[in-house]
Parts: structure tokens; sequence; C-alpha cells
């Protein structure tokens, strides 16, 4: 680690010993139009309902209280897009009017003398669909970007944006494409809320530092292509800034969620680090997740322009995602596995990490609302604590920045919304610690050492293994080809108009969607394999008919393909081809 040399010492005006925030990262892979349960739309309508809305009336609830909340939501741009798109909107309509009336029929079918608690949940829920059809028709006339933006005006949020199609950036093989998923994500977010963005969240908190290939190029670590559209911040998981890569470890076993089979496949299966891993490039230990650094290049000097890296805070985090003591683990919360066969909801609660589904037993709203209470109020003493504890030793402001995906409260953890806002009740109201958000930490607080960061992410092990292993690899060698080809596009026509510029453009969002981590996370975690292939094919195969018409100069052909596609996927209106032009060893 290098300290910088400050004239300036802390502020002594700052009453608060540190502060907190939650960063929520929020994706949902692309599904528009590609069919419904048990994959497809639907995805998207259960975290619209779920946890999307949810979150909104809270955080609006809070705010129109006047307490002064703050926290940091990611939002991939592929998510924006498709919350924004009106088909999206529609089919969300009738999505939730269809669990109103799956609901209304439960209501009208189960006995309430027999069946007193199934009946008065029955009830509840068609209470809670029709409370979200209301606010998401009426409070916020179908428009959640603009509700978004609504807060962030309001500096309660700051919106933090994502590679383009949630790329998995160490992976790709040609820096045309980290730049593009990149660009492609600040155009996206400059349309949407009206301005540059600040912080991202690298898709799975994976990191390449600079890394020199086999011919001799020198390609940048990512923080160079985040400067180089303006982005001064990014999160990576706890072990990237506290220790070397030699001692990545495994997280303790997550309690739910995609990540949790992940982790288990990976302690049976993982053969060491992924191929693209680069052993050499290993951070020293003695970092803190109390304090942000700058990225200091490989002779120890900061990255210019500076940019700024903020480490998971792994105490706070496992009171969510640990199985063993984690909160959304108690017997009292809504159990996600167990549906009803026909309405599809869910009337049971976990009842016990032994109990075979069939042996969960009624879920009691009030009595999951009673540990919400409890364990907000446990969340928000420990941070409290942490802080102290963390002031007492050092005499200095730390930070707690807490990082989880936004779709574990309220879809995956059914009360988690109602924990948030309870805990940022309580904080808000705290005496010791401030809220903040990302850039508002940054700029009253700035780092004041650079450090090294280490390659890896939040998967399996710390390490690229859940997106690079040997269920997955064969993904790989495809998409590299068509990275390569795409630059050979950009080449071929430097300065395209017309149909040819849109049947580019297309080629363009094909490559940017079959560039997903989403497609090997879910081959690996065995959670949807065939859909996640299916799609991988798709979007192959799409890029492949565009891109071989371009080469043969068959213009015409390609512009009725694009124009067929661009009905199916039609993220990024904005997008400009030439971000794929060859630039290998360069960021910008």
């Amino acid at each position: 680690m290098k300290r910088i040399v400050s004239g300036e010492s802390p502020s002594l005006s700052v009453p608060k010993l540190g502060a907190f925030q939650f960063v929520l990262h929020s994706h949902i892979p692309y599904c528009r139009l590609a069919g419904r349960w048990p994959h497809g739309e639907e995805w998207i309508h259960e975290a619209i309902s779920e946890t999307y809305i949810p979150l909104l009336d809270v955080l609006y609830a809070l705010q129109e209280r006047g307490l002064p909340i703050k926290m940091t939501l990611s939002m991939t741009p592929v998510l924006v897009e498709q919350l924004a798109d009106k088909d999206i909107c529609a089919n969300f309509v009738d999505y939730v009017d269809e669990m109103i009336e799956m609901a209304s029929r439960d209501v009208a079918q189960i006995d309430p003398d027999r069946e007193p608690q199934r009946h008065f949940l029955a009830a509840y829920y068609l209470e809670y669909y029709e409370s979200i059809r209301k606010s998401f028709v009426e409070r916020y006339h179908q428009d959640i970007i603009g509700a978004l933006r609504r807060l962030q005006d309001l500096n309660c949020l700051e919106v933090s944006t994502c590679a383009a199609t949630h790329g998995y950036l160490p992976l790709l093989s040609r820096d045309s494409s980290i730049f593009a998923q990149v660009r492609t994500a600040r155009a996206a977010y400059e349309r949407h809320f009206g301005r540059p963005p600040r912080t991202i969240w690298l898709p799975e908190c994976a990191y390449r530092p600079v890394r020199t290939e086999a011919d001799g190029t020198v390609r940048p670590g990512i923080e160079a292509f985040l400067a180089a559209q303006g982005i001064g911040c990014f999160f990576v998981e706890t072990a990237a800034i506290e220790k070397g890569l030699s001692e990545y470890r495994p997280r303790p076993m997550v309690a739910m969620g995609p990540y949790a089979q992940a982790e288990k496949r990976f302690a049976l299966q993982a053969e060491g680090l992924s191929e693209g891993q680069d052993p050499s490039a290993q951070a020293k230990p003695g970092g803190t997740t109390y304090q942000p650094y700058y990225v200091a290049e490989p002779d120890g000097t900061i990255s210019q322009p500076p940019v700024a890296v903020i480490g998971r805070n792994e105490r706070t985090g496992m009171q969510v995602w640990s199985a063993e003591w984690g909160y959304p683990g108690d017997g009292d919360y809504r159990e996600f596995h167990r549906r009803d066969a026909v309405s599809g909801l869910q009337y049971w609660r976990v009842t016990s990490a032994e109990a075979d589904l069939g042996e969960k037993e009624l879920y009691h709203p009030d009595w999951a609302a009673g540990k919400v209470v409890s364990h907000a109020l446990h969340y928000a003493t420990l941070v409290e604590e942490l802080l102290a504890d963390y002031h007492q030793q050092t005499g200095g402001y730390g930070l707690i920045s807490s990082n989880y995906d936004t779709e574990l409260f309220g879809h995956w953890w059914f009360e988690g919304i109602s924990w948030i806002s309870q805990v940022l009740e309580h904080l808000a109201n705290s005496q010791t610690v401030e809220l903040t958000t990302t850039s508002e930490l940054l700029e009253s607080h700035p780092p004041q050492a650079a450090i090294a960061v280490a390659e890896g992410s939040w998967g399996a092990g710390g390490t690229h293994w859940t997106w690079d292993n040997p269920e997955t690899r064969w993904m790989w060698g495809p998409i590299h080809d068509a990275e390569v080809a795409m630059e050979a596009l950009v080449q071929q026509y430097p300065d395209a108009v017309g149909e040819t510029r849109e049947s580019l453009n297309q080629a363009a969002r094909e490559l940017l969607l079959l560039e997903s981590s989403d497609w090997p996370f879910l081959v690996t975690t065995g959670q949807a394999k065939d859909y996640a292939t299916e799609r991988f094919h798709s979007h192959l195969s799409r890029f492949q008919g565009i891109a071989s018409r371009l080469q043969a100069g068959a213009l015409s052909e390609a512009a009725v393909l694009a124009q067929e596609y661009q009905v199916l996927d039609n993220v990024f209106p904005d997008i400009d081809y030439r971000w794929f032009a060859e630039r290998q060893g360069q960021a910008g």
C-alpha cells in the first residue's frame, strides 16, 4: 500500500464516527419477449413485483417522512432498458393481474373454517398484489426508471451503472469489447438518468489488473476503461482488498439464491485458478474494507485519472449471506422454494433448515414482521459497534459498504425490503453513523492510500471459476471469435450509413448480448442450463448471420436479418458499432 502525502488533516467538524451504505446490485438477464414461465419475462415480472416496486415504496415513504436516507443502487444497463420497455411494462400489468386472479381464486376456494391460515394468506396476497399494481400504475405511472431518477435528483439515492449486458470483463479477449461494454453503459445511463454515471458495479465484482499477453501486448487494468468514461469508483469482493490472490478462499456458504449452488459445486469440482487468471497479479495484504483506496499501477503509482475502489464489508454481509447465521434462514420467514401447485403462491415458512419442503409449516406474516424488527435493530447496532471499534483502533473515520444483489431482498428473502427500510430508519437516526452514497463518501472522505487490487470476483472461491469451468469453457471460443469478427467489420465499414449502419449496430447488440455473464452462470449453477444454452446459441447465430452477410458484401440480406432481430433485441438504441473498433492495449 502506498500512502498519499497530503497537507490536509481529516475534518474535525464531522461528528459521526463513520459512514454506512447499502450497495444493491440490480440485474435480470435480457429476457424481453423470451417467453414466460419457467424462464423468460417472468423473471423480470417477479423482480418488479417482489423487489423493485416494494423498494421504491419504502424509499419514498422514508423520504417523505424527512429522514436523511442514503444508499447506492446499481442498475445494469440491460435491466434499465427492459424496465423502460413498453412491451415489458404492458406484460407486467398482465402478470400482476394474473397474480391477483390466482389469489382471488384461492380466497374463494379455501375454506376459512377448515384452513383459516391458508385463507388468511390468500387474502394477504390478494391485497399485496393489488397494492403492487396500484403503485406501478398510479404512483409511478409505469415508469420505474423515472421514479429512481427522481430519488437520485432528491439526493436520497445514487444510481450506479454496470457493464452494458453484465459481460464478464476479465474473460473477454479484446479490449474493444471491454470498451464497448462500458461505453454503451455510459450512453444508456445518460439517456435514462440525465447525467453521466459516477460509479460502477463491475459484473460479478470481477476485476483484472494490467496483464501482459503471450504476444507481448500489455492490456490495461479494468480501471483504465472506467477512467476513460469518467467513472471514478468500482466495488470488489472483500478478499481483493484484504488479501493477496494466493490467499483467496470461498466466502462462507451462502444461504439462498443461485450463488449457493455455485459455491457447493466449486467446493467439489474446482480445479484451481481459471486459465485466465494471472497468479502474479496479486495484491499485498494489508488493506481494509473500512477505507476506500485509489487503484495502484504495477509500479505502485496511482492510476491516472485516479479511480477509487471499495471492498465489500464481510462481517455485515454475512448477516444476510451466511447459511449458518444469516437472517433469511430464520424459521419464521417465508419459504422461497415451496409454492402452491396451482396458484404458485408461497404459503409456507422456512420452519427449519433441516425440514424437507413437504414438512414446511404455514407462514405467519406477523411472526415474520416481529423478526424483521429484531433483526433490523441487531444489524444497525452491529454497524454502530463495528464503526466505533474501527474508530477506537485507528482514530479514523470508517466506511461500511454492505453489498448485495438487490433481488435477494423481496424475491428470495420476502421480508428483506422491510428489513432494509428499518435498518435505514435506525441508521438515519444514529448518533454515531451517517448514511452515505458512494460519491458523497468519496467527496467528503477521499482515499488516502493506493492499493494494487487482486484479480478475482465474488463468485465461487473468489476466482473466475463460476464462469470459466469445464462445463462452460466451450462458450468462450465462440465469444472470442465474434469479438475479432466485430473488429474486422468496423475496419471493413468505418463510416457506414443507412441500412448498413443499422445492420452493424444490430450485430453490435447481438455481440453484447452474447457476452452476457448470465449464460455461463446459469449453466454452472444448473438453474436454467438448457435455457441459457439456447439463448447463447440464439445470440451467436444472430450475430453470425448478420456478420457473415456484411463480410460478403450482401448488404440487403444483412439489413433484412438485422430488421428481424431488432424486433426481438432492441436494447441500446443509441449504440454505435464503431465502439468495437480494434484497440488492443488501449482503454480509450
